[in-house]
């Protein structure tokens, strides 16, 4: 299958020159194989593009951040804070993608099955946003979300074939160190009012 993968900028775009050596094999990429040959199935492959979609920027993320300020105006600036949380984890994460500059899996026998907006792989930031909302959102309603959001969206990134395991695990312990912090933040300041 052909790569879907695009760049959104010269700063982005990784280019890979005709006369490169071949990749090595790593055990990063075995484990990216196996995900891909166990789970992506027409179903899977459906659902995880629609979370791609969803997890895109963290637009998705950010909208249920919007909607709770809008429903519960009682904590309407917790709201706010715990979206402007999420958004200040995607940054990050785009920060370090810039920083480390490493491609997206390259490798024959993964199939790259969703477009992305730039080659640059570590650390996903869908896991990242995904796992700062969990943790944000769940604090607000009392609800545990990071089980039922977090494993999904990272193993939909590995079906995908967009991230390496590493990406995942990276970009989900980025986003809940920041979203721990926004979580200390907030008890600060409503301890004080």
């Amino acid at each position: 299958m052909a790569e879907l993968t695009t760049a959104t900028g010269p700063e982005e775009a990784v280019a890979a020159s005709a006369d490169e050596a071949p990749a090595t094999v790593t055990p990063e990429t075995v484990a990216l194989r196996k995900v891909q040959g166990a789970l992506a199935k027409p179903a899977v492959v459906k659902t995880a593009r629609a979370m791609s979609l969803f997890g895109e920027h963290a637009g998705g993320w950010l909208a249920i951040g919007a909607i709770g300020a809008l429903v519960d105006r009682e904590r309407r600036g917790e709201w706010l804070t715990a979206a402007a949380g999420v958004a200040v984890a995607h940054g990050a994460s785009i920060a370090i993608k810039r920083v480390v500059r490493r491609r997206r899996p390259s490798d024959p026998e993964v199939q790259v099955l969703v477009g992305t907006p730039s080659k640059l792989s570590f650390p996903s930031s869908h896991a990242t946003s995904t796992t700062a909302a969990a943790v944000l959102y769940g604090g607000l309603t009392g609800k545990k979300l990071t089980p039922a959001l977090v494993p999904p969206m990272m193993v939909s990134r590995l079906v995908l074939g967009v991230h390496y395991p590493s990406d995942v695990v990276a970009g989900s312990a980025l986003g809940g160190a920041v979203a721990w912090g926004v979580r200390r933040f907030m008890r600060r300041r409503r301890n004080r009012g």
